[in-house]
Formats: C-alpha cells, structure tokens, sequence
C-alpha cells in the first residue's frame, strides 16, 4: 500500500482549479439544454451529473493515483466497499449537488467533492459555477472563499433575529407543524442544494441550518468549510442526540448556526418542537 499522503496548501489550489474548469466545462456547457431521469431512489439524474463524475474521476486519478474515488452516481455496493476499504484515502463527490435546480433551470448548484484521511475529511472544496464562488478548506488551517479567509461573521445573538435555512421536506411532522405555527426565527429560506448550505452559514448568510436527512457526499466538504469558518454545527442520528463523527452511507440530520450560542438556542427549540 503507498503510505497516505495528505493534502497540503498546494494540493488544495490544484485541486480548486480542477473542479472549477470542469464545473464550467461539463455542467454549464449543458444548463440551457437538461434531459432528467429518476433513479430508483426518486432523485433526478442528468448527463451533467454522469459527465462530471467521469471527468473529476478520470482527472483526480490521474493527478493522485493513490486515492480512490466515491462519487454519488455509483452503485450502492461500490460506495459501501469503497467506504468500508478507503486504502490511502478517499475522494468522496457529488458532481452536481442541487440536480433538481439544475434540471429545472434554477442557477442554484455546486459541485461537492471532499478528501477522506485518516478517518476524517481533510479537504474539502465546494464550487458554484453559476456565481463562480469556491469554497474550500483545510482541516485545522482555515476556510476560503475564492482564495481569500472565510471566517464566521457577525451575527444576531438571538434566535428570533435570525434567517434560517431549513428543508421542511425531510422533517418530523411534529417539527413541521411547530415550525409552521410559530417559527423562532426571522426569515427562512431553503434553497436545494446542502453542499452550498453548510457554506452559506459559514459565510453568515444565513444563520441557522437544519436539514433532516443528507447522504456523506452532500456534507463531506460543506461541513469542513463551516467548521474551519469557526460557525458551530455537526450531523446527528437522533435529533436529540450527540454529535455523530464516524462515516456512513445512512441519511444524517445536520443543525447549524453561526456561533455555538446560537446553535444552543436552536437545538433547543427543536427539541421542544417535537414535543410541542
């Protein structure tokens, strides 16, 4: 086995460039003309996303023959083989995180592709080809928008003052009721694409997340880019439970927030929100 190498800086920056010049190359090359199928989980699929998984695999391989590649668009076997037997480490991708904004025209995407090492995700970068905005970041060395610092900005202390991020789709019915007869916050949004999310709320564009069920190549790199902004979050099994760190191909719960005091409110009131 090659020994693992991890991704430093200028790794990164290749990286960064890799994703972009595809994103602009395989998927807006094909936004104006979209032909979408169903898979048998009821999620779309387009020629976009089956594009980008080939190139960004074809072109990581070819760059870092030492690591291996889960992508979305693989069988359910494979993804857990790959997971269970990562080797040197593993990039794990979503080629088009948002395909049902894409399929219907709606410039609201990214690609989503992370590096899993030594039992954490050491990398991470998350590209919006519609704003040409790239998030990245490196384990214990900080987040980037477009190369430049992303740190957690100043935001409401209170919950009532905050602009959500929530996808009612997924939610408890208690949790949606509660959530429709008096939400907590300000003003809420939810925009179809989780990658861009977990970054959103590190940039402090929104200031509370919750999500009820996302698969590992939507959070992978998006979660890293929040928690190296310095905003306060995690996945979850239970929605009272802890933080859940190891890596699965089960649907997880994600809650966020800006800063942890904020975050504690909203657990809060999500707890109390499926009793109410």
């Amino acid at each position: 086995m090659l020994p693992t190498l991890m991704i430093n800086t200028k790794d990164l920056d290749r990286v960064r460039r890799l994703v972009r010049t595809a994103a602009l190359e395989e998927l807006m090359s094909r936004f104006e003309s979209v032909s979408a199928e169903f898979k048998t989980d009821g999620s779309l699929i387009t020629a976009a996303d089956l594009a980008m998984q080939h190139r960004l695999q074809t072109e990581l391989a070819r760059q870092w023959p030492q690591y291996v590649l889960l992508g979305e668009e693989m069988d359910a076997a494979e993804q857990e083989s790959l997971l269970a037997s990562p080797g040197a480490g593993l990039w794990c991708l979503d080629p088009l995180d948002g395909t049902g904004n894409f399929a219907a025209g709606i410039p609201f995407f990214a690609v989503s592709l992370a590096m899993i090492c030594d039992g954490a995700v050491q990398a991470g970068v998350v590209y919006d080809p519609c704003r040409d905005e790239c998030f990245s970041a490196l384990r214990g060395q900080g987040a980037w928008l477009n190369g430049r610092p992303l740190m957690a900005a100043n935001t409401p202390e209170r919950l009532r003052d905050a602009m959500a991020m929530v996808d009612l789709k997924r939610l408890p019915e208690p949790l949606i009721r509660a959530v429709a007869k008096k939400a907590p916050y300000r003003s809420q949004r939810s925009f179809g694409s989780v990658a861009l999310d977990w970054c959103w709320i590190a940039g402090g564009r929104c200031q509370v997340y919750l999500h009820g069920g996302q698969k590992l190549w939507d959070y992978a790199a998006g979660q890293l880019v929040m928690s190296e902004s310095g905003a306060a979050g995690g996945l979850l099994g239970e929605y009272d439970g802890d933080w859940l760190t190891e890596f699965s191909l089960s649907p997880r719960i994600a809650v966020a927030a800006t800063h942890a005091d904020l975050l504690q409110q909203w657990r809060t009131w999500i707890t109390q929100g499926l009793v109410s």
